[in-house]
């Protein structure tokens, strides 16, 4: 797998970016701060979502529009048809959707409702879905804030690819290594696979937490949840 800070590179079949940016720096850190309140949380999420969304859709599809400009006729580019899909692995993934459609409009949204298996963390259920029965063609866009052991987001990338996907990109806030290179050894080399990411943390302690982390981001977007 290769990993880009702030350009790129690859590792095995899987593509890693890793912002470097000193706005993405600053937010990622008040972010992290366990004194800010949700209401700032879900603001900063939302912002840094959007700034990971440039180099997310880089490769996005486009075709040709011609225009005409208050001066003069052009061809211009316009998001090519079948228009993308972004989904949200619920639930901490709602809080990163505003900022994807806000920068994505004329996107369509699936929903993907996956939670880990506490006594298997690399294992992962599967409890609701809203997605087209067939997503080829389809560019997707996996939102999910953590990137922990990797399994939610192997059998979210493999559960889209068994729909027609063969165009994958994951938007993560932060990283672990150890899920990194969990993704890297169990995706599908058939497809095409990319991963978006803020920041990559030292590692998980024994509960499978990124550490230092930024705690249970679903707890810290809506409150906890009995």
């Amino acid at each position: 797998m290769a990993v880009r800070q702030g350009s790129g590179a690859m590792l095995g079949g899987m593509e890693l970016h890793v912002l470097n940016h000193p706005l993405v720096e600053h937010k990622l850190t008040v972010l992290r701060d366990k004194n800010t309140p949700s209401s700032t949380f879900r603001e900063l999420v939302s912002e840094l979502v959007s700034l990971e969304a440039y180099e997310a859709t880089r490769n996005l599809a486009v075709v040709d529009k011609p225009i005409e400009t208050p001066v003069a006729p052009m061809v211009g580019k316009q998001i090519a048809k079948p228009r993308p899909i972004i989904v949200p692995v619920l639930r901490a993934g709602l809080g990163m959707l505003d900022g994807m459609t806000r920068m994505m409009p004329s996107a369509e949204v699936g929903f993907l409702g996956m939670k880990r298996d506490e006594e298997h963390p690399t294992q992962q259920i599967t409890y609701a879905n809203r997605l087209p029965d067939d997503l080829s063609g389809r560019q997707c866009f996996l939102i999910d804030p953590m990137l922990a052991t990797g399994g939610t987001l192997v059998a979210a990338t493999h559960y889209l690819a068994e729909k027609g996907a063969k165009d994958v990109t994951a938007i993560c806030i932060i990283a672990a290594p150890e899920g990194i290179k969990f993704v890297e050894d169990n995706i599908d080399p058939s497809i095409d696979f990319r991963v978006v990411v803020c920041g990559v943390d030292e590692g998980l302690n024994d509960r499978s937490y990124i550490v230092p982390g930024l705690g249970d981001a679903g707890d810290r977007l809506y409150g906890v949840v009995d």
